[in-house]
């Protein structure tokens, strides 16, 4: 929802929106008046669709699953409104939630809109005056850093008894999840792994130190730069998008994830951001200001980076699997692959100098 996917946009056809089912919705919602006007397909994100429009003066924007539903896709649009209903009234910095459409039967798909963001994704562009600004990009990073510590002090309870529940044991179930996950890839013709070197004595190093004591909280799931927005009159982040992963479980994850993307000049998946971006906090600083403003002891946080490029690495060989089945374009699943093996390197080399290493 960046500045530039409203420029790069193009005009949302039917498939995506229908566009007078919506505004008869919109009209039950109480959400403005008159005709919907301006309205445009935000490109980039994930699989599920984004659309801009204006109605009475105001921005939005509609959210919907792709076009090829798939069959959790109508309970990831409920659960990703609850999150943003959740947010209201935090100083978590989130796309403030309209209305909410929790049943199929208005367009085929449970849907939400939300108030546009006006603000930036610097994966895409670092615009002036944040690209000629040290000081600028060394903030914006520990705004990064305050958003998911904020995130970390929302009660999980605001997502519901059930799901605080269900949250039991998530830190014992981590590896064994993934590397379900992993296995499952099987079932794709092709695919020679796990051809992945780390992967087995990572998930042994995980399980033979995972913490004993652990806070649940609300975690995005998918916490990094392309799912930041930032303002352009300050390094203040605008809004964190994309909740669709948003869970309960520990939130030092997202700080792990975080890092584990953190833009760095010798990994080609990431150079030319930290080009864009050279004025960024170290990892030892973006560590301390978390513990700062989390009030949490960060002496064992190397297990949650780890575990977050274990958990990512998995999920993108995900598409590399599905490319050697043809499934997906083959440049693509190598590409993915790589990044996974990048990812697993970094989670040893940490291992080899974590004071939990044994």
């Amino acid at each position: 929802m960046s500045d530039r996917d409203m420029v790069d946009g193009e005009t949302a056809d039917t498939d995506m929106v229908d566009i007078a089912a919506l505004t008869s919705w919109l009209d039950s919602k109480g959400v403005g008046t008159g005709p919907i006007t301006d309205v445009v397909a935000l490109t980039g994100g994930t699989q599920n669709i984004l659309v801009r429009f204006v109605r009475d003066g105001h921005e939005y924007v509609f959210r919907r699953p792709p076009l090829h539903k798939r069959s959790n896709s109508d309970e990831t649009m409920r659960r990703e409104a609850r999150i943003l209903t959740a947010l209201a009234d935090t100083d978590v910095p989130h796309p403030r939630l309209v209305a909410a459409c929790d049943h199929p039967e208005i367009m085929g798909f449970t849907f939400f809109v939300m108030d546009a963001i006006s603000g930036f994704t610097a994966t895409t562009e670092v615009p002036e005056p944040h690209a000629s600004s040290a000081d600028l990009q060394h903030a914006m990073g520990l705004a990064m850093v305050d958003a998911a510590a904020a995130l970390g002090r929302v009660d999980p309870t605001a997502l519901g008894q059930t799901q605080v529940d269900r949250a039991d044991g998530w830190i014992d179930r981590q590896v064994g999840r993934w590397r379900k996950q992993l296995d499952s890839y099987h079932e794709l013709d092709g695919w020679p792994g796990p051809d992945l070197d780390g992967i087995d004595e990572l998930g042994a190093w995980l399980d033979a130190h995972r913490p004993t004591e652990w806070n649940k909280g609300v975690i995005h799931g998918d916490f990094h730069f392309g799912n930041v927005m930032f303002r352009h009159d300050s390094p203040d982040v605008a809004a964190v998008v994309d909740w669709e992963l948003a869970a309960i479980g520990d939130p030092l994850l997202d700080l792990g994830h975080l890092l584990a993307t953190w833009p760095d000049p010798n990994e080609p998946r990431t150079k030319g951001l930290a080009r864009r971006l050279d004025g960024l906090p170290s990892r030892n600083e973006l560590i301390a200001r978390y513990g700062e403003e989390s009030g949490r002891d960060m002496t064992g946080f190397d297990w949650y980076q780890v575990l977050a490029c274990y958990r990512l690495a998995i999920i993108l060989e995900g598409t590399h699997a599905r490319a050697c089945a043809g499934k997906v374009d083959e440049a693509l699943g190598k590409h993915f692959h790589s990044v996974s093996q990048a990812l697993l390197d970094q989670a040893r080399a940490l291992v080899s100098t974590s004071p939990q290493a044994v």
